[in-house]
């Protein structure tokens, strides 16, 4: 009840954020009961029903991804002064997060439901009503137990993932209104964050899912696992290629984040230079992995289109949903997470504004964070779609 009250009165980028999870929850809903409407009018073929199922799991872990971001950014789930002796602690906000995240996650899954029942055509008098239920299998009946487990999941683990993600790092706090004007003349310089650590091991992830790629590339184009849809002639070698290589740019997402803070402040850095490198080297954490992440997405498109583009197989409905889902989710994360990077510092641009710094000095360390990101990812993005392409278009 609280968790509701909460959404009403929030704001209405809130609300948009969490339609958005619902949005998202309802196209994994969607896929999930497609894979189990598949699998029961073709009884007999339960590999390929398994294998549906595990394709599946991709946009599911972006959603899970982004409803993380989202609860992390919910106003209504920050630590603030007094909500303890209220016994809003950090363990009842987490509770509170894992709560919001499964209500809206449950309200896709809840339209999902109701879209897939109104294009198999069990559901009447509305339009369209049976326009796929040839793609849909709607001569099988649909396991009322079984597809409301699968509806489950997404609501499940999100909501797990938040509370365990807004117990294990809480974000930051807003100082106290009484704050005295002392600690804003005199700040005390912070002992600096330890650089993370994962940059080795993503590069050794990301060169080895690369050879195993180009490895396996090399047979015939038979596919062990089939994705939703028309697009049936996927290499399993190269699929666990390219997941090698998502995984490995991911890790090392926040070491290119950190490297890119410290290139911001060689050579004789200015005033505006060195608050950009020191902002980027302390935020690497929270923005470095979403954007290992969407850069592995972009490389994973421009592979797919060169293996897909120009030959017989075209990708079906469900596999488009399903990328679309995937990109989607994680574009969006990585802005709300660069969202969450600027309320953390918000404590700390107001300070500079009171000590006298220009806002003009500000904007342009924005600037230079957002165009040395670009400068290093983008390029890297580029190498390792076309590295992934090039045993394709061979």
């Amino acid at each position: 009840m609280l968790a509701l009250r909460l959404a009403r009165g929030s704001h209405p980028l809130v609300l948009l954020r969490r339609l958005l999870v619902a949005a998202a929850s309802a196209g994994v809903g969607f896929l999930l009961l497609c894979t189990l409407g598949y699998a029961s009018g073709h009884p007999a073929h339960s590999t390929g029903a398994v294998l549906r199922l595990l394709w599946c799991f991709v946009p599911l872990a972006a959603t899970v991804q982004f409803a993380v971001a989202v609860a992390r950014t919910d106003p209504s789930t920050r630590p603030r002064s007094g909500l303890s002796a209220v016994g809003l602690g950090p363990v009842r906000l987490a509770v509170l997060a894992a709560v919001s995240t499964a209500v809206s996650c449950t309200l896709g899954s809840m339209v999902a439901l109701l879209f897939f029942l109104h294009l198999r055509g069990d559901l009447s008098g509305l339009p369209f009503d049976g326009a796929a239920a040839g793609l849909l299998d709607a001569d099988a009946p649909l396991p009322l137990a079984a597809a409301l487990v699968l509806l489950a999941l997404v609501p499940v683990a999100a909501a797990t993932a938040s509370a365990l993600a807004m117990h294990a790092e809480p974000v930051s706090t807003a100082a106290p209104d009484n704050a005295s004007s002392d600690v804003l003349t005199e700040p005390e310089a912070p002992d600096p964050a330890a650089p993370p650590t994962g940059l080795p091991w993503g590069v050794a992830l990301t060169a080895v899912g690369l050879a195993v790629e180009a490895y396996m590339s090399r047979g015939d184009g038979h596919s062990l696992l089939p994705l939703p849809g028309r697009l049936d002639a996927t290499p399993a070698g190269m699929l666990a290629g390219w997941t090698l290589t998502a995984v490995g740019l991911a890790v090392a997402g926040p070491g290119l984040a950190h490297l890119c803070g410290r290139l911001l402040q060689a050579v004789r850095p200015g005033a505006v230079r060195l608050l950009a490198g020191r902002v980027l080297m302390d935020e690497s954490r929270r923005i470095g992995r979403p954007l290992g992440v969407v850069c592995a997405v972009l490389a994973t498109a421009v592979g797919g289109s060169a293996l897909y583009g120009a030959g017989a197989h075209r990708p079906g409905p469900l596999t488009a949903l399903g990328a679309a889902l995937v990109l989607g989710c994680t574009t969006a994360t990585l802005l709300t997470s660069a969202l969450e990077a600027r309320q953390a510092r918000a404590q700390t641009a107001q300070a500079l504004l009171r000590l006298g710094a220009p806002a003009s000095a500000l904007r342009a360390a924005t600037a230079l964070r957002a165009a040395a990101l670009l400068l290093v990812f983008a390029p890297l993005t580029w190498l390792i779609a076309e590295l992934a392409a090039l045993p394709l278009t061979a």
